[in-house]
């Protein structure tokens, strides 16, 4: 089994991600940013944080450039959760892709946000060579995301 990786959080990144949350919740998206909304996998109760959804061939991707973080470990378990933007609520399915099909969607997610996350992908590059993204795979996360059922319109006072 590899090893678990997780590259904590900065109190920069803890601002700015407030920032991007905050800007998602007033239905602003910056460079396709969403809440990622996820039942916790202890208390059931909804855990949210900003994401970037990656479009590639017309597939939606979540991509953990931090590793293991506590929304991958709850979306392993529920397999279920919502994107948010604004009042609008994308409720997906979500399916962990093996290692070996993780390094197109690598280069695609580094290709389009390399400039934000280049520091935690251990020096790999959107240009690397295959044998780099295949390394690096196991470190990184990924799951395909499909769409269960209608976007609905949340109330504005509800988490």
């Amino acid at each position: 089994m590899a090893q678990r990786r997780y590259v904590k959080p900065s109190s920069g990144t803890h601002l700015l991600n407030a920032v991007f949350a905050a800007l998602a919740r007033l239905g602003i998206s910056v460079y396709g940013a969403r809440i990622l909304a996820i039942r916790g996998r202890n208390s059931g109760a909804w855990r949210t944080v900003p994401v970037n959804v990656l479009n590639h061939q017309s597939v939606d991707y979540l991509v953990a450039p931090r590793g293991e973080t506590q929304w991958v470990r709850n979306l392993r378990v529920a397999k279920t959760g919502e994107l948010r933007l604004g009042r609008r609520v994308e409720p997906f399915h979500a399916e962990e892709l093996r290692d070996a099909d993780k390094p197109p969607v690598l280069r695609a997610y580094l290709k389009k946000w390399g400039f934000e996350v280049k520091v935690f992908f251990d020096g790999v590059a959107a240009d690397a060579p295959d044998a780099d993204l295949v390394r690096i795979a196991p470190s990184h996360p990924v799951f395909r995301i499909t769409p269960l059922g209608a976007v609905r319109m949340r109330d504005s006072g509800t988490e």
